[in-house]
């Protein structure tokens, strides 16, 4: 099993738990290297199958997305109940980005798609309708389309599939979380999950029947009111009575990252001795989302050391 579990976001269904450890762990150990802790960091990454190595594992999910004999990654037709929540997700993406991109250009397209879109609600007939003309506007976005205008619709599109499959297919919703448990045992100290896998990681943490050290959520959609969070579970969310530190980092520029700050949806009725990092901020720079530009952060470094270190 593993003293740090890690959980990844949407988009690796192409690649493995393997591969995922080889990118992640040497960005989290480097940065423990940064804040002076060299012995920590050699143990999580250049000792870690020595004597006093830390095990750390990917917990991989990213298979359940993919369909038996569909052509590539291509999510295929969405249900009734995930073209609702789609739709919901891409419009909440498009008016995120019309009232947080930190470029005026960028913002003001956004307010542009953003207005097209709603014309749309009103004229268009048919399940997921708005959900494919809200995906076209996402791809004009210099923040989404980061690839051809072609290619940028149909990974948008997918990534809504994985987040609308996560909470409408029970199967899914079950097969992620037992992913992380199998990890778990007496010696896990850290969860560290990314994106969508900040909920998966969330909603573990939940159902912990032992104390966990630290939980760090990176670029989280927790705080997104209207489609996540309600969706949470249990119902009413709060903070997850087995976790003794949490820690949120968000790029204020992460658009993904709903609501920077969790605090307020988390922060109330703490259990005794628990604290809560839920309003830490980072920067990115061009990359906002990046899970390891975000593992590489002190305020990361320094939560992992303390757990670690402590006991």
């Amino acid at each position: 099993m593993a003293e740090i579990i890690l959980v990844h976001g949407i988009g690796q269904q192409r690649t493995s738990a393997d591969k995922l450890e080889s990118a992640w762990l040497p960005t989290l150990a480097g940065g423990l290297r940064n804040i002076g802790d060299a012995d920590l960091a050699d143990r999580l990454w250049r000792g870690s199958s020595q004597p006093g190595g830390i095990d750390s594992r990917m917990a991989f999910y990213g298979h359940l997305f993919l369909s038996p004999g569909q052509q590539g990654d291509d999510p295929g037709e969405f249900t009734a109940e995930e073209a609702v929540m789609a739709e919901a997700l891409a419009q909440e993406w498009l008016h995120r980005s019309a009232i947080r991109s930190s470029r005026d250009k960028d913002r003001i397209l956004a307010q542009r798609e953003l207005a097209y879109v709603n014309r749309l609600m009103g004229e268009e007939q048919g399940v997921g309708s708005v959900a494919r003309s809200a995906v076209g506007s996402l791809a004009r976005i210099p923040w989404f389309a980061t690839v051809g205008m072609a290619l940028a619709e149909r990974t948008i599109r997918r990534d809504l599939a994985q987040v609308s499959r996560y909470f409408t297919d029970e199967a899914v919703r079950t097969a992620a979380q037992k992913q992380v448990m199998h990890l778990v045992d007496e010696r896990t100290k850290v969860v560290i999950g990314h994106s969508l896998g900040s909920v998966v990681a969330y909603e573990v943490a939940h159902s912990l029947g032992q104390a966990l050290p630290l939980l760090i959520t990176l670029g989280s959609p927790l705080g997104l009111q209207s489609i996540v969070y309600q969706r949470l579970r249990p119902q009413p969310p709060g903070y997850p009575p087995a976790v003794q530190h949490w820690v949120n980092v968000a790029d204020r520029d992460d658009l993904v990252a709903a609501e920077p700050d969790l605090i307020p949806f988390f922060g109330s009725a703490l259990p005794a001795g628990a604290t809560f990092d839920g309003a830490f901020t980072a920067d990115n720079s061009s990359d906002p989302h990046n899970a390891e530009f975000y593992l590489g952060k002190r305020r990361v470094a320094e939560a992992v050391r303390s757990a670690l270190r402590s006991g």
